[in-house]
């Protein structure tokens, strides 16, 4: 059974950045993709980015694309959500989930989930 933890999320002024981390605990995550979800107030949960295993491709949602860039260190059985020129429309919890091998757009392909990292974004 895999088990996510996010972290990294907090309050950022308009323009601001942040890393989110979504740490595992199997020691062979190279087998999984990762993807990223959020969902704000009253709002479905919607897919942001995924990274494949083994790194061989990315999504982006077309709302954060040129913003936030995902990335994966096996190593430290983490990805890496970077969020740059965060905008209000971004305050959401932050999820991370995992399928086994290739990305998928939709949340119901995503067999674990972390409990989630609250984002705000606000002046």
């Amino acid at each position: 059974h895999l088990q996510l933890v996010e972290s990294g999320g907090g309050l950022v002024q308009p323009g601001g950045s942040l890393r989110l981390s979504c740490t595992a605990s199997e020691d062979t995550l190279d087998t999984y993709a990762i993807g990223w979800f959020r969902q704000a107030p009253g709002k479905e949960r919607e897919g942001v980015a995924c990274i494949s295993s083994n790194d061989i491709s990315t999504l982006y949602a077309n709302s954060v694309k040129g913003r936030f860039t995902i990335s994966r260190d096996n190593v430290k059985n983490t990805v890496y959500l970077q969020m740059s020129s965060l905008k209000p429309e971004d305050t959401a919890i932050y999820y991370c989930a995992s399928r086994e091998w290739l990305c998928s757009s939709s949340r119901y392909h995503y067999n674990y989930w972390g409990q989630g990292t609250q984002v705000t974004v606000s002046s």
